[in-house]
Formats: C-alpha cells, structure tokens, sequence
C-alpha cells in the first residue's frame, strides 16, 4: 500500500470520527474532544485517533470511557463512509502534544519576562573602559597612535 493512500484514508477517518463526535455521539461522558491526528497502519488494519481533551484529569478519564464505548459505532460509520474492504480497529490515544505546547509557550514567556528585566535594568548602564576600545591610525602617517608603547616591542610591527 502506498504512503499517499495511507495518508489520505487516514484523513478521511479523522473527519469520520469528528463528524460523529460532533453530531452523532450523545455521551454525556464525552467532553470538549478535539481531534488531533489520526495514522494508520500501511496494511490499513489499524488506525489510531489522537486526540485532546479540554478540561481536568477526570474529565479526561470521563472522555476517554466514553469514546471506548462508542468505538464500535464510531468504527462501523468509518467503515461505511471510507468504503474499504476491512474496517481497520480504532485505537483512541490523548495526544499529549498540546499540553507539551503549552508548557513550552509558558517557559519561553518566562524567558522573555526574564529578558525584559534584564534589559530595562541594562538601560542605564555603562561600558567598561572607552566608549571607543579600537585603536586608530593617525591622520598623519597612517601608523597606529601607540604613544605608550615603542613600536619594535609589538609583533609583527617594523620600527622606523
């Protein structure tokens, strides 16, 4: 079986198994249900639904009892809209992917806090020794101005 049909049955089942979370499954179990993703084998015998869950711990627990209890009619509507010789088995998997997202998006907004404070404080500072550190040739002879040192003493430099 190739990739591309893969991918496209597995498509067409995430639309199935939203469509009918949506309209057709009246679980009172069932809370606010997204679904994420959906793979399916390359033999298409099987098909895992990633989804997510809004809301506690239990009502993520209430979700997922709930969406194994409607797994056979869920199963049979994907068989009966994707058209295919064998239904693939349903596995339903909350898909830890947005919760992953949002503690990223909350440390790195810590990191831009922590940026924020560090350059408001950096504001009225000063840099250590001249403002200009580079040194310069002289506008009369084009050598380095060196007052302080004899110019045999720096490598590479030929005394004149």
């Amino acid at each position: 079986m190739d990739a591309a049909r893969a991918r496209k049955i597995a498509d067409r089942i995430q639309q199935v198994v939203a469509e009918m979370l949506e309209r057709r499954i009246k679980d009172p179990r069932l809370g606010f249900v997204t679904v994420t993703d959906t793979r399916i084998t390359n033999d298409l015998s099987e098909a895992t639904v990633f989804y997510t869950v809004f809301g506690s711990e239990a009502e993520r627990a209430d979700s997922a009892t709930a969406l194994e209890s409607a797994k056979g009619l869920i199963r049979s509507e994907v068989g009966r809209q994707t058209g295919l010789r064998h239904t693939p088995t349903l596995t339903f998997t909350h898909d830890p992917l947005p919760d992953s997202a949002r503690h990223l998006d909350g440390l790195l907004a810590e990191a831009k806090a922590r940026d924020a404070e560090i350059a408001k404080r950096a504001e009225g500072a000063q840099h250590a020794g001249d403002a200009d550190p580079y040194r310069k040739p002289d506008e009369d002879d084009g050598e380095f101005d060196d007052s302080d040192d004899e110019p045999s003493e720096r490598a590479g430099h030929r005394a004149k």
